[in-house]
């Protein structure tokens, strides 16, 4: 599946969770509802993927985690946050770019409209 339909798909699950949920909860609240819906989907989903530094060809385990990777193909960082910073953004680009992925979602929960709060990002090189 290409990552367009993935993120179509996990579109679909994040608004499924908001309507349920609502805002105000705890990242990780989200990240277990999203994460199910996602596998009830039929989606290949991981949770908290160690994500290491590479450094003059030495990796180094520093201690990112990806949130939830689905299908081996998309990042999906979730946030509930009064307002996302730039240094959220940065974040879910220098994990595609650490990664070698190409398409990320960044999450926002806390918001009163989630569609507002859902940004793709997508990798330097596609």
């Amino acid at each position: 599946m290409h990552e367009n339909e993935l993120t179509f798909l996990i579109r679909g699950a994040i608004f499924k969770v908001y309507n349920s949920l609502g805002p105000g909860l705890l990242e990780s609240s989200y990240e277990a509802a999203l994460g199910y819906e996602l596998i009830q989907a039929g989606l290949n989903v991981e949770h908290q993927v160690g994500l290491p530094l590479i450094y003059n060809e030495l990796k180094m385990e520093v201690g990112y985690r990806i949130d939830l990777l689905v299908e081996k193909k998309v990042i999906v960082e979730i946030k509930s946050v009064e307002n996302i910073l730039e240094v959220h953004h940065k974040q879910i680009l220098t994990y595609l770019r650490l990664s070698g992925l190409k398409l990320g979602l960044l999450v926002n929960f806390n918001c009163d409209k989630i569609q507002e709060g859902i940004f793709r990002k997508i990798n330097g090189y596609l």
